[in-house]
Parts: C-alpha cells; structure tokens; sequence
C-alpha cells in the first residue's frame, strides 16, 4: 500500500465518521424543516396568507394590547402589523398623553393615569352586524370605556366607570349598539369608604353598568344595577329573539376574598347573570331609580378643535333588583364560568365553565318559558335563581379541559378555546357533536372570527390568542413575544396557516371586512374646518407672544421647512407653548416636532391638525428643534433653533424664517 493510496482510505474512513456523526442532527434539521414545509408548505398555506406587494389585506385585526394599554391593528390574512392606537397609555411616538391636546383624555377620578391593562375590543354594530364605525375597548384596572373612531384610527372618546373595580366583562354591544356594557371583576364597598375586609358579604357590592351610545357615538353613564358582590367576569348581548338582554358571567359566587384559586372554586355552579335592559329603560322611564353619588371623568376629543376635554361627573342612577321585579335571573352554570356567548340566532347562550369538563348551553326560549312559570329554586338578593335543568339547552360533552370563549361561523358551527388542553373545538350548534379539534402553540385564551360573536359572522378565518409562545419565534431573553394564530376555518377541517406576533397580551380580538371600514377612512384634517384656539393657518400668521412667563410659539410646518425657525427672547423658567399646525393637505404627511432636553414627547401632527408641545427650559443656551418624521428629500433641512437667555435677560422676543430676511 503506497502512501498515497493509504491517506486517501484515511480520508475516506473520516468522512464518513463525519457524516455519520452529522447525521442525527441533520435529520433534526431535516425534520424541522419538513415538519415546518408540512405545515406553512405542502398544503399550500403560504400561499393562502400572501398579500402581495401594494395589495390590501381582506379584513381588519384589532387585537387588545393587554398591559401595553393599547389596540394593535394587524391585516388578515398576512397578519401584518399595521398601527398601534394608543388609548389608555400615553405613547412618545405619537405624543398622546404628552402634547396639551391628549393629556385630558387619560384623566380620571384618581387625577392623570397614564397607564392601563387592555382587554376586550368590540365593535360596534347595526342590527346585529358589524358596521365599522367604531371600536370600543376597556381598561380593566381603572375602570374606563374607550371609543375609537375608524375614520381616524384614533381615541375619540374614554369615560370612567364608577362604583367598580376590575372592568373585565366590558365593553360589549347591543344589537344596534344602544349600549356598551361594563361589570365589576371585583366586589367594591358600595359607596366607596374605609371598612373592614372581613365584612366583605356586608359592605361590599357589585354593579354591572349600562353606557348608552348616542348616534355621534357620545357615551354616558345611563344606569347601573346593583348586584351581590360576585366576580363579574365576561358578557354577551343577546341578539334577534334575545334582543333587549345582556347575560354576564359570574363566578366567586362564594364571595371569598382570600386564596380564591381554592375558596371561590367550591359551588359547583355559578351563575350567568341575564339583565332585562328594556325592562330597565322601563324602570328608569317610571322613575323607580336612586340617584346615587358617584364620581367619574367623562373625556371627549373634539375632531375640529383638536382638543380633549375632560368633565367629572357626580352621580349615576342605580336600580336595585329588590325593587325592580323582571329585571335580573340568574342562570345556574358550571362551573366558574369565562366567557358567554349568544349564538347568531340569539336562542342559545353558551356558558364556558372554565373548571368543567362540559360545555354548558342555555335556551333563551326554555329561560323565558321558566320565567314565565317562575320555575326559580330559590333567590339572592331579590334576584330569582331559575333550576338549572329547565333552561339548559344542550351540553357538548367531553370536548377537552378548559373551556374559555366561544365563538360562530354562520354555518351552524361553533369554535371554543381550550386552554388547559391548547386546543380549538368545533362543534356543531343544536346537536352539540364535536366535528374536529386543532391543536394551538400554546395555551389559547379567547379567540376570534370576524364578525363572529354577532348575527352574520364572515367565517373564513379563525386566530387563536395564545397565552403562551415558548418556540414559535426567535428568542428574545427572558420576555418572549405573545403570539396569534391564523387557522382556515372554510372546510370541513381546520387547518394551520400562520403564526404572528401580537403586542403585549392578546386578551380578545375582533374581526372586520376591510370593505366596511375603508370608505370613511380619512386621509387628512380639512385645513379649513380646523378650529384649535391656537392655529396657525398660513405663514403669514406664525408668531411668537408673551404673556408673563407663559411664551406661545404659533408655528407651521410644510415640506421641508418650520415657521418661524429661528427664534429668541425665551428665558429661563419660562413656559413655551410650540403649537404647531401641519399645513399639508396630502395622505400620508405628518409632520414631527421634537426639542432638545424638552422633558416631554414629541409631536406628531397630521395634515391640517394642531398640537401643542409644552416645553420649559431649564438653562440658557440655543437649542434645536427638527422633524422627526421622514416628510421629504430635504426632511434632515427641517430645523430650526430657539435661544434661550437668562431670567434678567432684556433681549427681545423675534422669531424669523428665512437666512436673509430681517428679524421682525
């Protein structure tokens, strides 16, 4: 054997050591990749969720932002991310809840609170469909009702609920959006005062409220009922027959205060709370109400002026069950019910016993029937209880661990998530067989199809809003992102098609044909209609003026330039007002404004709009400004400098654009 020969068998010998040694992780690699090529490739999913360049998704996403406060707008079915509307949290990017504009929207009984937990987006609907004029939102720790307005994508309007603690089964609609609901999670002492805990089934109370819709979309607090200090967890407005009802799940029906994961775990029914409120507008018309007191901030963003306001009411009218026979039953259900939903027929309401193995379905025609028979096992609180075998109709057995949130397809189907078992359930409605089961990466919470909890759902697609994300995507230490997930629910069987990430904790999402939104969508602020006390609609009319210490900038923006950009005569301690109005009347071009050292955001104003920056400087020098917001080919020349002088400083205020002109 030649030398040769014998370091060629070598050779031979280690590559083939190597391939070997390669190949389980090869075939772990290999595996992955067919195991992911099965699921977004062989059966053609990829290509079920690609939108290509310059086209429109088909529907509209708005998913609760859970702890960040805010909706995320994402495209179906690509799941693109397509803007974050800040609500109950302020946010530097868009300046809400830092320019003078905004800061009143995130006003309450407790003073400025810039912070709340997102958790339920509803929209609103006409005869039971959804119609795309707005989309309402709860804050869940200071309880608050958000309106958005989708012509703007924009907070229109928050109003704070009083007399509860925890606004969890908020803010769903009625039929044609005469109300938006809210119930306390928490039992609170009613009226709000310092006593013991311990005397908890005295003193304390829960109450579900009623916020009337006007036809602007002007929410007030119409009246509250006043309930057992339950947990009031999730509701449902009925629809079609069951039109005039809302139905509110309850649980901790035990009235516990301590270690509930056990003590409010031992009833082995709670109850669906199901509200008569045609029968309350009828109490309320009668007068058989109390005036109670009660302290809360109603605030309303004014498209014209573009300013918030914010109003602090004092009392609310309260109905007490006792008094107002016909008003509240309650629907015994197993066990510590989640959420409740009205089929699209309004007949059946489905109660998600979230510790129970089964599925529990109530008739609204055997509810009625039983009323009317007053088949009641006993009452609480003046409240009849009716026996639990006289409305049940129907229960899907079986289907899996953890039942949280049911939603339609308009087909005759229903879909519930299962949490403990990670999992989707289809089922069919009526005779309660389960027709197929998908799996979910991982832990589902509530789910969504468009349209899905009203009387024509558009069901094509289901997203599933997992709790946990583990795998999915690339880790990002400790925090990993949250995660939805886009199955096709048009066939028989459900099919996977796509993970995306969702900002902060994806509670609850609805779903909307982007036909229906699209048509009133604005594309800029009509300069002319433009009423802020403090704009400034051409050029010729930017200045500065002085009041005290109080300094007010009146100033423009249009590609690429500010109006004034060079200004002097500001001091020390004193307080500048930059209102800055955005003279484009064009799509797509805001216009930035961001100030060094301000101990503030900036601003981002778009076409024909006017926001204010407050800034006070600290020190003298000169201090630039610019656009933040990328308008042009000269955007970076979009600057401008403010010089600031001592307090005894007896240097004029001027203000000047242009290099060669002279200071005025």
């Amino acid at each position: 054997m030649n030398q040769r020969f014998e370091f060629k068998h070598i050779h031979t010998m280690l590559l083939s050591l190597i391939a070997l040694l390669l190949l389980p992780a090869c075939g772990k690699l290999s595996n992955a990749v067919e195991e992911n090529q099965g699921g977004a490739l062989a059966d053609n999913a990829a290509s079920q969720v690609y939108v290509g360049p310059g086209e429109y998704d088909e529907f509209y996403a708005f998913m609760s932002g859970g702890f960040s406060g805010q909706i995320g707008v994402h495209g179906l079915p690509s799941g693109r991310l397509l803007k974050i509307i800040p609500v109950f949290s302020v946010d530097g990017e868009k300046g809400y809840g830092f320019n003078e504009e905004t800061k009143p929207m995130l006003n309450t009984s407790q003073g400025f609170v810039p912070w709340d937990d997102a958790h339920h987006p509803e929209l609103s609907q006409t005869d039971g469909e959804t119609d795309g004029r707005w989309i309402f939102i709860n804050g869940n720790n200071t309880p608050r009702i958000a309106r958005i307005d989708l012509s703007t994508f924009e907070t229109a309007e928050i109003i704070e609920i009083p007399n509860s603690g925890g606004n969890h089964s908020s803010p769903f609609a009625t039929e044609n959006t005469e109300y938006v609901v809210a119930g306390t999670r928490f039992g609170v002492p009613y009226p709000q005062q310092d006593v013991a805990i311990s005397s908890y089934e005295e003193n304390f109370k829960g109450t579900l409220s009623f916020i009337s819709v006007g036809e602007e979309g002007e929410m007030d607090v119409a009246f509250q009922v006043l309930l057992p200090a339950f947990d009031y967890d999730l509701a449902h407005s009925g629809k079609g027959k069951s039109h005039g009802w809302t139905f509110f799940t309850t649980y901790n029906t035990e009235q516990k205060t301590t270690m509930l994961e056990v003590a409010a775990s031992q009833n082995d029914k709670d109850f669906i709370a199901a509200i008569n409120w045609k029968k309350a507008e009828e109490y309320i018309a009668q007068g058989k109400f109390r005036e109670m007191p009660a302290r809360y901030a109603h605030n309303v963003y004014d498209e014209h002026t573009h300013m918030a306001t914010s109003t602090m009411k004092d009392k609310v009218r309260v109905l007490i069950p006792s008094e107002c026979p016909g008003l509240v039953y309650f629907l015994p259900t197993p066990k510590s019910p989640h959420g409740v939903d009205v089929d699209p027929t309004g007949e059946y309401i489905v109660g998600n016993g979230k510790l129970s193995a089964n599925l529990t379905v109530h008739s609204f025609t055997k509810m009625i029937d039983a009323i009317e028979r007053g088949s009641f096992e006993k009452e609480i609180a003046g409240i009849p209880v009716l026996k639990f075998e006289e409305v049940v109709g129907g229960v899907v057995e079986d289907a899996g661990l953890g039942p949280l949130h049911t939603e339609f397809d308009g087909q005759g189907n229903a879909y519930t998530s299962f949490f403990i078992t990670s999992e989707v359930v289809k089922w069919k409605v009526g005779s309660w067989e389960v027709l197929d089961k998908a799996s979910t990466f991982y832990s589902i919470g509530h789910l969504m199809i468009p349209g899905g909890d009203s009387k024509k759902p558009e069901g094509k697609y289901l997203v599933a809003l997992n709790k946990i994300t583990k795998d999915r995507y690339l880790p990002t230490g400790p925090e990993l992102c949250h995660s939805a997930q886009l199955y096709d629910i048009s066939g028989d069987k459900m099919k996977l098609l796509l993970d995306f990430p969702t900002m902060g904790e994806p509670h609850y999402a609805q779903g909307i044909s982007a036909a229906k939104v699209l048509p009133r969508v604005k594309k800029f602020y009509p300069i002319e209609e433009n009423k802020h006390p403090y704009r400034t609609l051409g050029e010729k009319d930017s200045r500065v003026e002085r009041s005290g210490k109080d300094v007010h900038i009146y100033m423009t923006s249009i590609r690429s330039h500010f109006a004034p950009d060079n200004i002097e005569g500001v001091k020390v301690g004193d307080k500048v007002y930059i209102h800055l109005t955005n003279l484009e009347q064009d799509w797509d071009v805001p216009h930035g404004l961001a100030v060094m050292g301000a101990n503030n955001a900036e601003l981002l104003v778009m076409g024909g709009q006017t926001e204010t920056l407050l800034w006070e400087p600290k020190e003298e020098g000169v201090y630039p400004f610019y656009c933040t917001d990328f308008c042009s080919a000269l955007h970076q020349e979009m600057q401008g400098y403010i010089r600031v002088s001592p307090r005894n400083s007896d240097i004029k205020l001027s203000w000047r654009l242009g290099e060669d002109e002279e200071a005025i």
